[in-house]
């Protein structure tokens, strides 16, 4: 059987898919990794585990005999480079997007480049250090200027995956476009400070996401995918099957809000809070707001967990209860104390448990409060974009109560949840295929489940 094996490297789970011809999924994998130290004892994700795992992966493929694997793609998270010498080996460890960023070397980036805002409207990237992962280049060049004066090539993750297979250094639009600070979204082009300090010698030529090369894998030759953004890849399988407008909630780490049918130029406001462009596969661009959901609420439940005395999983167990739900909605109160996500309105300096009755009143009350900040970060999405319906995909697609909630806050549209462990992967296959697509492509692959607002 002809397969395409498509590595989709999260933050949390890093998987393996084989696809067939048809688009079906015939093999998954998955594998969570732990956490290492880089060189300034902040965690990062172990480089060389994954990079194993993930020839590791391949070699069982091709030894199993039961697939020929004819391509292989990448789709990984943003605002993350691999800095390679000139013998294509690696010289950091791969920093963490939430790093700190060193206050001085940041103070004299704005100094020489301007305004922090007005940089922002012309990357589309709001001002999130090391989240604008130009600004990593940067503060290598001045923080750590022996390394860099190693650096061949500053690769961004999906295209460091495919480097490994194709031995081919690229840059890749979807990459650059998302909140790096690297792209000035008016000249089409990078940054002007890019050029001025050099930096633009240590990125490779950019190409078009479909880019692929010919390489031979233990004895196999396969077509190399040049790698794709995890949020431009889940997106893609829409895009190219539902013509009318739409808003996308991809969950997971982060929940991004993905609009690609927004003509709306970001305002000063927007930036401030974490609302970007994106770049499209096809270079469009995309109109997007996040917030690390995932974390916060990894986070919250575990702390609910130790308060209430429960198994950390415990959360899972819950169901939906309309009463207790309609109950806390209409007290309209703020409890708990959020740390990865910026409050819109006030909030207590840290959460009180005493309020709660049980673990399960303080879940939905937590709930309440999570989904009135995912549904604030949704609509500066949409902003005036007149969408028809809006889809969720990742891993909070099949949480009840955060469907419920948001079908309160959006009764004007209906909102379909789609099978979520695929959008990502599945995208970055549909590359290495041709985006070959049709009016039931969703309806088949994704087991969509319509959803209404209560009566």
């Amino acid at each position: 059987m002809k397969v395409t094996a498509i590595f989709d490297i999260g933050k949390t789970n890093k998987k393996f898919y084989l696809f067939d011809e048809n688009y079906t999924e015939v093999f998954k994998e998955y594998i969570t990794i732990d956490e290492i130290k880089d060189d300034d004892d902040d965690p990062c994700d172990n480089l060389m585990a994954i990079e194993n795992w993930i020839k590791e992966q391949l070699k069982n493929i091709i030894e199993n005999k039961k697939f020929e694997i004819t391509a292989v793609n990448f789709s990984t998270y943003g605002a993350s480079f691999v800095h390679i010498d000139e013998n294509g080996i690696p010289l950091t460890p791969l920093y963490n997007y939430l790093k700190p960023y060193p206050k001085k070397i940041l103070n004299s980036f704005y100094d020489k480049y301007g305004d922090e805002m007005a940089f922002a409207a012309q990357t589309a990237s709001p001002p999130l250090a090391m989240l604008n992962s130009g600004l990593q280049l940067y503060w290598l060049k001045y923080d750590r200027p022996e390394i860099f004066k190693k650096i061949k090539w500053s690769l961004h993750l999906p295209q460091y995956f495919s480097y490994i297979f194709s031995c081919v250094p690229v840059s890749e639009y979807s990459s650059i476009g998302c909140h790096t600070g690297l792209w000035d979204f008016n000249k089409h082009d990078y940054h002007a400070w890019i050029y001025e300090e050099g930096i633009d010698k240590i990125l490779p030529p950019i190409v078009t996401t479909d880019t692929t090369f010919k390489s031979e894998i233990a004895g196999q030759v396969m077509q190399i995918g040049a790698g794709i953004h995890d949020s431009s890849a889940a997106l893609l399988p829409y895009t190219l099957s539902d013509a009318e407008s739409f808003l996308l909630i991809s969950t997971g780490t982060w929940s991004i809000s993905l609009n690609p049918f927004s003509e709306q130029i970001l305002t000063g406001d927007d930036l401030q809070n974490d609302c970007l462009n994106f770049m499209r596969t096809d270079g469009k661009t995309v109109r997007a707001s996040r917030l690390l959901l995932g974390k916060e609420y990894d986070l919250q439940t575990d702390k609910l967990a130790s308060h209430f005395n429960k198994a950390s999983d415990y959360h899972k167990t819950i169901q939906v209860d309309d009463i207790l739900l309609q109950q806390l909605l209409k007290k309209n109160s703020s409890y708990f104390h959020f740390e990865y996500i910026p409050p819109q309105n006030s909030q207590p300096s840290k959460t009180d448990y005493t309020k709660f009755s049980s673990y399960k009143e303080a879940y939905h009350q937590f709930m309440i409060e999570l989904l009135e900040l995912q549904a604030q970060s949704s609509k500066r999405a949409i902003k005036e974009t007149p969408i028809k319906k809006i889809y969720i995909d990742g891993g909070f697609a099949d949480n009840d109560l955060f469907i419920k909630l948001l079908t309160h806050h959006f009764p004007q549209y209906p909102i379909y949840t789609t099978q979520s462990s695929l959008g990502s992967s599945l995208g970055a296959a549909m590359i290495m295929q041709g985006e070959k697509t049709n009016a039931d492509f969703l309806k088949d692959y994704y087991a969509m489940r319509k959803h209404n607002a209560p009566a």
